[in-house]
Order: C-alpha cells, then structure tokens, then sequence
C-alpha cells in the first residue's frame, strides 16, 4: 500500500476567494461575504476543490486524496467533478485515497 500522505505536500490555495486574488487581504470585508473556499486548479473551472493531486514522476505515480492543507504550489485542487475524471498518462498508476471512493 502506498502512503499518500507521503506523496501530498501543502499548497497556497489557488484563486481563494478568502483573499484579493492578488495577494491583499479583505480585512475590510464584511464577514458575511467572506469563504475560505479553494478552487478547482483546471484552466475555466470555478467549483470548489474537494481534493487535492500529486505527482510522484520518478515512480510514474499520481496520488489524489482529500483536500491538503495549502502551501504546495506542486500540488493541485480538484473539484468533485474533474477529480472523478482524472487520467494520467499511460503505465502510470493512480493511488486514490480511500475518503475519495463513493
């Protein structure tokens, strides 16, 4: 079995809308329009990312599991839809972590 939790890293969430999109924070805000929601990584995607993907290229591996903490910019959140549709190239093998199974 193959640990995924060794496979994740953190990431800074991509496009979340806790934040300006260019760094500045939103103190400001109302707290009412506030989410710490992070976004799919796909190019024109918008949903909320449920997961997140790694890649392990010297083992031909990708490692999809719940959603990391942020921090990694190598790691990459998927919503529910394109984390079910995941492919990888071919002789690489797909280790999903069992919370993402339905």
């Amino acid at each position: 079995m193959v640990d995924v939790g060794a496979c994740r890293k953190s990431r800074t969430p991509r496009g979340s809308r806790a934040s300006g999109g260019d760094g500045s924070s939103l103190k400001g805000m109302d707290d009412s329009l506030r989410t710490d929601e992070r976004l799919c990584s796909k190019v024109a995607c918008a949903r909320e990312a449920v997961a997140t993907l790694t890649f392990d290229y010297g083992d031909q591996m990708a490692a999809l599991g719940p959603l990391g903490p942020g921090g990694d910019p190598h790691a990459h959140d998927l919503c529910a839809q394109h984390a079910q549709r995941l492919s990888v190239p071919a002789g690489w093998v797909v280790v999903r972590h069992e919370a993402m199974r339905h």
